[in-house]
């Protein structure tokens, strides 16, 4: 994974729209790209950073891919967050 992928995967608003989306549940890549007024090869992408830095996972289903959250990521950041900030020191 690499913390330094998934910054950078969490930089760009497109990005973080798409993860946004993905938080409700699955969505085809289809449905993804219909939200967005860019190309469909940009958002593939951004499917693809998103999977690089293993934020999303994919599932091909027949003629259809469909993403979903990898939760596991982001509690990883979120615990390396809290811990940056001194929420997990003992409290005395």
């Amino acid at each position: 994974m690499g913390l330094q992928n998934t910054m950078r995967a969490l930089a760009d608003p497109i990005r973080r729209e798409i993860l946004n989306m993905l938080k409700s549940g699955r969505r085809s890549a289809g449905e993804i790209t219909d939200h967005f007024s860019v190309t469909g090869a940009s958002i593939s992408r951004h499917l693809s950073v998103l999977k690089e830095a293993d934020l999303i996972r994919d599932k091909r289903e027949g003629k259809f891919i469909f993403y979903e959250l990898n939760a596991s990521v982001l509690e990883e950041i979120m615990l390396w967050i809290s811990d940056l900030k001194g929420e997990n020191d003992d409290k005395e």
